[in-house]
């Protein structure tokens, strides 16, 4: 009969597992179960093999190993205690399952004789996931968790799919404190951690291009979430016109066009092809673009993605760069000349438009902090990086886009953002609305000696959800009979003192009331955490976006 190992060892193990397939990054929920653990992650740390980031709440905990993962490009884990605590977590592995995060959650558990007993703090854990992680693992107690840690790593990392979360259930018997006469097992040295490919060198991509033949077309080149700069590399040297939200990474060059979503209106019409870089989500011009049967459209996967089904898409999937190349064309002439000069007229339209409004608004904003951010910026869901969406020049581009476009939810975002900037190691500046801010307050809380990220939020403070003032829901028709209904059920009003909530957290907060006063608080370098809250009435959303509207439809 094989012996069994004691909890600590157990974890020791584990943990030296953990390292040795690159995590460097684990995020800690305080809790009992989860205790061997805990202290054998304190001795890696303490031998400088890993970071320890401690988090009394789970769900920011889990949101936070989301950024780290983001922002190192490396698997990331994240520990609880048994219980309630395991479940806070579900938000974070959905976000991480569709986004392709390689999120490792490590649960600890009652041994096998305490399960359905009724013990304290005890449920089924295993499968609470579901279809959300790429393999859930139950590690029975007294057992080398080595080859369960092994497997799930590889698992997360793509072994089998796409990269994604994985769970590995640890079970422990008491004692589950160290025993200080006992000499710890000794960790393998750790293994370099994965980064993931870059882009095709342009050199070798003009070499394809030259040996490829194409035809004169009128092809758009759409760049959704996460398509990288080889999108707008592509579009360059093949004379497209590119159609790029904010978080693909490729919204940069001539090519790109930054109202493409008024223009679809007026020049969709003459689309023959669309080629999708990425994962579109953000507008229904491109949604219906995507949608429609007449033109022919081919989405490039040169590897496994988790954001959709096989079989549930309409383009026709292609995985090399050479028939990408050959559907694509080259821009028939003036093809591409009529869609910069189409945007050259709409962003004049919309700067001089917006310019004309003293109260500030969404597109203010996304201006200002799109052009001031050298280093990295997190958009969140809803309004914010639809403005940017809708604003954001082209001809700057922050140093790295992030968005939590998996789900798209508002849940977890400073929590997010903390992650990215803490792996990163470079200022982070972030631009949320006021229910995002709110939804994910808890983020902010950080214990003594804990690392302090350098990290700038913006908070556009409308009083509430300034989006769906701009969906169905605020059309005047419906607002004739159900007013009182939308705004309470989905503008969700509150008077939170935003400003009082960050002295409570020991954050440095300013409020500004002008462009003027927002640039000037932009300025200064981004040093430890601060708040930047802007103030502004959603009551003439709606009509706002509807003269931008008909002001581009003008001008194109």
């Amino acid at each position: 009969m094989n012996q069994q190992l004691n909890s600590i060892d157990a974890a020791r193990l584990a943990v030296a597992s953990l390292t040795a397939a690159g995590v460097r990054h684990v995020v800690v929920a305080p809790g009992s179960r989860s205790a061997p653990m805990a202290y054998a992650l304190a001795e890696a740390e303490a031998a400088g093999a890993l970071r320890l980031h401690v988090r009394i709440d789970e769900r920011v905990g889990g949101f936070t190993a989301l950024g780290l993962a983001l922002g190192s490009q490396a698997p990331v884990a994240v520990l609880t205690t048994s219980g309630t605590a395991v479940g806070e977590l579900l938000p974070a592995v959905m976000e991480a399952n569709h986004a392709a995060v390689p999120l490792v959650v490590l649960s600890a558990d009652r041994p096998s004789e305490l399960r359905g007993s009724g013990a304290n703090q005890t449920t089924n854990q295993i499968g609470l996931y579901g279809v959300h992680v790429r393999c859930a693992l139950d590690v029975p107690a007294g057992t080398d968790p080595s080859p369960f840690v092994a497997r799930a790593l590889a698992e997360a990392q793509g072994a089998s799919g796409p990269r994604g979360p994985v769970q590995l259930n640890l079970a422990f018997r008491d004692p589950l404190v160290p025993d200080a006469a006992a000499a710890p097992v000794v960790a393998p040295a750790p293994a370099a951690a994965s980064i993931s490919g870059g882009a095709l060198p342009e050199r070798a991509l003009q070499q394809r291009i030259q040996t490829t033949p194409a035809l004169p077309a009128r092809t758009v080149v759409v760049a959704g979430h996460g398509a990288g700069e080889l999108a707008a590399v592509v579009a360059q040297h093949l004379r497209l016109p590119l159609l790029a939200e904010p978080s693909s990474n490729s919204r940069f060059g001539p090519n790109a066009v930054a109202q493409y979503r008024l223009l679809l209106e007026h020049l969709g019409a003459d689309i023959e092809r669309v080629v999708v870089f990425g994962r579109p989500t953000l507008s229904r011009p491109v949604a219906a673009l995507l949608a429609r049967t007449d033109i022919a459209q081919v989405l490039y996967l040169p590897g496994p993605v988790a954001w959709f089904e096989e079989g549930r898409r309409r383009e026709e999937i292609i995985t090399t760069l050479a028939d990408l190349l050959q559907f694509a064309g080259t821009g028939e002439p003036g093809w591409l000349e009529r869609w910069q000069a189409a945007g050259t007229h709409a962003d004049a339209a919309v700067r001089s438009l917006i310019a004309e409004r003293s109260a500030l608004n969404g597109l203010h904003v996304a201006d200002a902090v799109w052009e001031h951010t050298d280093g990295n910026l997190v958009l969140g869901s809803s309004n914010p990086i639809r403005d940017a969406d809708l604003i954001a020049s082209p001809g700057w581009h922050p140093l790295e886009v992030y968005a939590n476009r998996g789900l798209a939810g508002i849940d977890g975002t400073l929590s997010t953002a903390t992650g990215v900037a803490l792996a990163t190691g470079i200022p982070t500046r972030l631009l949320v609305g006021d229910l995002t801010f709110l939804h994910d307050a808890g983020g902010l809380l950080l214990g003594p000696g804990e690392e302090e990220a350098d990290l700038q939020i913006v908070v556009l403070n409308d009083a509430g959800g300034g989006i769906f003032g701009l969906l169905e829901h605020g059309a005047e028709e419906n607002l004739e009979r159900h007013s009182g209904v939308v705004e309470r059920l989905f503008g969700t009003p509150h008077t939170a003192d935003l400003g009082a909530l960050a002295h409570g957290y020991g954050v440095r907060h300013t409020l500004v009331d002008s462009v003027a006063a927002l640039e000037a608080a932009l300025e200064p370098a981004i040093e430890g955490r601060s708040i930047i809250e802007v103030r502004a009435d959603r009551a003439n959303l709606r009509a706002l976006h509807g003269s931008i509207k008909a002001s581009v439809s003008r001008v194109v």
